[in-house]
């Protein structure tokens, strides 16, 4: 009997494509539409296409890849030539690679008490991070240089963490937005005192819609030293990046990319994404839709007897208080979340992808929940 071919000779013989095996099927209903977080969109059909178009061959990893070099020139025409990004896995990391690296072991970052950093990102500038945040109550979620000035003290005290960044978000968490002169006032007052700069870019895109200017009044040219710039929320797949603006603010980003467990290995398919969102007008296409898409909800909800909007609907999101029960009964048709439940606060969010149709039906499943 004839020995069996040898592993490596049946590794060298030539294959036929196999038959398609996977099980791969859509498990959802795209009909079904919700408010709860412009998360739950998907992504944006350009952003998919430019996926399937950096597929394929061999890209060096790591970031060495032609989309990565590229997506540079991207980022400098919106922020300037001194800007450089780092694609990220999301916008935690994001935060976080940005405090690291504008802090040290002793350093505090002062931030609102609604912030990101601080109310829902598990403790991870903290814990991952290594630093103190220090959190001052804004009204709609926006810092005052007098707010910055009750934690931006102390810094010879060896009991104290010391203040070095101060970290504002554009949009806020509440949906509220600075004017470009309020961050440029906010800068300069940080950096008369030392600080620097971190700028919470999740909904970026959406502020400047809302503001009708470009990106870089806010950030770069407001004196912004480092941004997290959000994607995820505008239509991409996945991937944030840390772009920095100052590069004499930082030290390590780098190696604080791969220490936080943020660098990509196939970065390609990041770097492309943001190129599909940035070299055009897409991004602001995207944003432009949710944030009408928010007005008219508010517009719709205001006629609603029982129900209060809390905060100013500028970006992209409406905060109302209604009755609980009648909360409860919509997010059985629609998704979305309590933002304080014991007030009964509510948040809606709206997306690239939101349509007309789909804030009308809210509203008349909202008006019917409340018996009008």
């Amino acid at each position: 009997m004839a020995d069996s071919p040898s592993l490596s000779a049946r590794a060298a013989a030539p294959t036929t494509p196999s038959p398609r095996t996977t099980d791969a099927r859509r498990r959802h209903d795209p009909e079904v539409r919700g408010f709860a977080s412009d998360n739950y969109a998907g992504a944006h059909p350009e952003v998919l296409e430019a996926i399937a178009l950096a597929n394929g061959g061999h890209q060096t990893a790591y970031g060495g890849d032609d989309y990565t070099g590229h997506l540079q020139q991207v980022i400098r025409s919106h922020f300037g030539r001194r800007a450089e990004a780092f694609p990220v896995f999301n916008g935690t990391g994001a935060n976080v690679v940005s405090l690291q690296a504008l802090t040290d072991r002793r350093g505090a970052v002062i931030c609102a008490d609604s912030a990101h950093i601080h109310v829902d990102e598990c403790g991870a500038p903290e814990r991952v991070g290594g630093l103190k945040l220090l959190t001052v109550p804004g009204e709609h979620g926006k810092l005052t240089p007098e707010l910055v000035d009750r934690e931006a003290h102390g810094w010879d005290d060896e009991h104290r963490a010391m203040p070095q960044v101060v970290s504002l978000t554009q949009s806020t968490e509440l949906g509220t937005l600075y004017t470009p002169d309020e961050i440029r006032t906010l800068c300069d007052h940080a950096h008369e005192r030392g600080m620097w700069v971190h700028l919470d870019g999740a909904r970026l895109a959406n502020a400047a819609a809302a503001l009708d200017t470009p990106m870089r009044a806010f950030t770069n040219a407001a004196g912004v030293d480092v941004l997290s710039l959000g994607g995820t929320k505008n239509g991409l797949l996945f991937g944030e990046a840390v772009v920095v603006l100052n590069p004499d603010a930082v030290r390590g980003m780098a190696h604080l990319r791969k220490l936080s467990m943020q660098l990509a290995s196939k970065m390609r398919f990041v770097s492309a994404q943001w190129e599909a969102l940035l070299a055009g007008d897409l991004w602001l296409r995207n944003a432009q839709n949710a944030n009408a898409m928010a007005r008219r909800l508010a517009e719709g909800v205001a006629t609603v007897d029982g129900v209060e909007i809390l905060h100013p609907v500028e970006a992209n999101v409406v905060f109302a208080r209604l009755p609980h029960e009648v909360s409860e009964r919509l997010q059985k048709r629609y998704r979305f979340y309590f933002w304080d439940e014991a007030a009964g606060d509510v948040r809606w969010m709206c997306s690239f992808d939101t349509t007309g149709a789909d804030v009308d039906g809210f509203v008349t499943a909202l008006r019917e929940e409340m018996g009008q």
